[in-house]
């Protein structure tokens, strides 16, 4: 193997991909501090207890992990900034006891890719809302994400919702352990609604409970799904009350394409409710997902409620708007220092000035700009 080669699902990003990624990120950036949301910078690694990775297996097996060499301890490279924003609002900013809307931009490193054509370093940007318990909290975020994704174009968007809680509510209702809501969850996660039922039946589980496990998997579709799930499933308050977040957030949302599943239950550990993602109308994968983590915070000390959604950048390559470079305006090597001034006033007014050296640049391929000085002055001048 060649020294120079990178490690498997990892890449560079030559210029224009480049330009293209930071000017969408101003954008979207730009876009988060219009709602009121500040911008906070985590590091990059931390110790790794502090990114939750004893808690969350999922994100244990993503976390690449490292000794410190200061400090004896084991340190984790982020694979999640969710958690290191949690941390810093029930930590860092814990004056206040009121709304903190948090955003941020960085990479993160996963362990292994989550899919075949993933990359293992996401440039993760998302945004979070802490302090507030109400629905109205995740409807602001969700059009936060839909409205990130217009930088884009990815056509028409489907927002897909879900609900943690309701397969929670029927766990605890049919008195299921932890390891037998985990198995439980990964069968919802793949609709085998057969082996669902074999499994219940094997628990021995009252008939009412094998039954609407088994009916969750099937309970997807359009904005309907929620009158049939009314009718269907028991009537417990936290599967009426998680009916009802999932409905206010489609009246919110009355022009939009949504689908609703109530078993899609892809979520991280620390996810507690409403689950929401937007997918391309030619896509597989979710471009954004998010979701509620009530309590999160209280790892560090401050349970707050919280809900938030991010995505991975990088995914937006291909789709992004072509930004045209204007190549630089060339100025003589032999000329910088008598032009010093005049260089200085350009690049402050936004323009790029490359020195020429005499050999070819890809600064100026294409340029007919020069810096020259002419009647005492220095301007630039069109050549051919």
């Amino acid at each position: 193997m060649q020294s120079w080669q990178l490690p498997e699902y990892v890449a560079d990003i030559l210029p224009t991909g480049a330009r293209q990624l930071e000017s969408a990120k101003e954008k979207i950036l730009a876009l988060f501090r219009s709602h009121g949301y500040e911008l906070v910078h985590p590091p990059l690694l931390e110790y790794s207890d502090s990114l939750l990775t004893h808690i969350d297996s999922g994100l244990s097996l993503k976390t690449i992990r490292i000794a410190d060499q200061l400090s004896g301890r084991q340190l984790g490279i982020r694979a999640d900034i969710t958690p290191q924003v949690a941390r810093i609002d029930a930590h860092l900013l814990s004056a206040n006891d009121g709304i903190n809307r948090l955003c941020y931009a960085g990479p993160v490193l996963h362990a292994r890719p989550e899919g075949f054509l993933s990359t293992r370093e996401p440039l993760q940007v998302g945004a979070e809302f802490y302090g507030y318990a109400g629905v109205a909290a995740d409807i602001e975020t969700v059009g936060l994400m839909l409205d990130s994704l217009a930088v884009a174009d990815f056509g028409g968007i489907l927002l897909s919702l879900g609900h943690i809680g309701v397969f929670r509510a029927l766990a605890a209702a049919a008195e299921l352990d932890a390891a037998q809501s985990a198995a439980l969850l990964a069968m919802m996660q793949d609709k085998d609604t057969a082996a669902v039922r074999v499994q219940t039946e094997a628990w021995g589980l009252d008939g009412m409970w094998r039954k609407a496990f088994a009916l969750l998997p099937a309970l997807y579709g359009g904005r309907e799904v929620l009158a049939a799930a009314r009718e269907k499933l028991p009537e417990l308050s936290v599967v009426g009350r998680a009916l009802d977040e999932i409905e206010a957030v489609c009246a919110a949302f009355p022009q939009q394409d949504v689908h609703i599943d109530l078993s899609e239950l892809r979520v991280d550990n620390y996810h507690t409710g409403l689950l929401y993602a937007a997918y391309a109308a030619d896509g597989h994968d979710a471009l954004a997902r998010g979701g509620r983590y009530d309590g999160l915070g209280g790892c560090f000390g401050r349970a707050r409620p919280a809900t938030g959604f991010s995505f991975d950048l990088r995914k937006f390559l291909g789709r992004l708007p072509q930004h045209e470079r204007r190549p630089a305006i060339a100025v003589d090597a032999a000329d910088m220092a008598e032009a010093a001034e005049a260089v200085a006033a350009l690049r402050a007014a936004g323009e790029a000035v490359a020195v020429d050296y005499g050999v070819p640049s890809n600064s100026t391929v294409g340029s007919t700009r020069r810096l020259r000085k002419q009647d005492g002055a220095w301007v630039v001048t069109e050549q051919p």
